[in-house]
């Protein structure tokens, strides 16, 4: 089986509101998405696909095939409009990410016949995506961002042995990062809010439990879940994962970005 991918760009606008709920009810779950004027995004859309290859052609699918399948979709649907007044479904839904991604899953998962549609991911900015695959779910990712000093150095191992190991990381005073965190929650969109869980929710946890205790520390020397460990990446996106999914019910993994070539991965669970 391969599997490839095709990103595809569109410009639109939305608001979110539920009718029936006051202005500040509106306001305390959506906050500035709430504004009836609306505002808007440069979405991409990662489209992948999965198959068998064509011996003949060499290929799985002609991206073109793709092109013409899905642009076709975004360019009357979605592109220049403003969905919740030029979209028919978004007129009754919520037009939030993960209702948006969902909706396309289910509009383009029977149109390519050679081979299958895998997985959806649409990024509304640098900091919120959406990802719709094969389960029934939906997953949205936050990112966030903490700078930290760390000095990599293992009591289990000599003096040696941790410079051979971790080179100039290893150096006494330590050396810093501006980490970048993913975080991803994974469920049914709420009926009413279209979200898998309120953003506001979200920041205020990640706040509270990850970037307070994090952000422009030492983390040898200042965090407490880190005093008798290595604060490797690797060490550092287990705790991490360990402190979040005691908060976060429908947490499915964390990733952290040591830095653009050094991205580290930890799931909590298969949901």
């Amino acid at each position: 089986m391969i599997y490839l991918s095709r990103k595809l760009h569109f410009s639109a606008a939305h608001f979110y509101r539920v009718s029936t709920w006051s202005e500040e009810e509106n306001q305390r779950v959506f906050g500035l998405c709430s504004h009836q004027n609306g505002h808007g995004h440069n979405y991409v859309l990662e489209v992948m696909i999965r198959g068998s290859l064509d011996t003949k052609s060499g290929i799985v699918v002609n991206i073109t095939d793709i092109d013409t399948v899905t642009k076709k979709l975004i360019e009357e649907e979605f592109d220049g409009k403003f969905l919740n007044h030029e979209h028919p479904y978004f007129q009754k839904h919520v037009p939030t990410t993960e209702k948006i991604v969902e909706y396309l899953w289910y509009a383009l998962v029977d149109k390519f016949p050679d081979c299958e549609l895998y997985k959806l991911v649409l990024h509304e900015n640098h900091y919120l995506s959406a990802e719709k695959g094969l389960d029934s779910m939906v997953s949205m990712t936050r990112k966030y961002h903490f700078c930290a000093a760390h000095r990599l150095h293992s009591d289990l191992l000599s003096d040696e042995e941790n410079k051979r190991i971790f080179g100039k990381c290893n150096n006494l005073y330590g050396h810093g990062h501006n980490y970048y965190l993913d975080v991803t929650v994974k469920g049914e969109p709420d009926a009413h809010t279209g979200m898998v869980m309120n953003l506001s929710d979200l920041d205020n946890v990640v706040n509270d439990v990850i970037i307070q205790k994090f952000d422009h520390k030492h983390l040898n020397l200042d965090v407490e879940e880190l005093k008798d460990m290595n604060p490797t990446s690797d060490v550092l996106v287990m705790v991490i994962n360990e402190l979040l999914s005691g908060q976060l019910p429908n947490l499915y993994k964390v990733g952290l970005w040591e830095t653009e070539k050094n991205y580290f991965e930890c799931f909590t669970h298969e949901i």
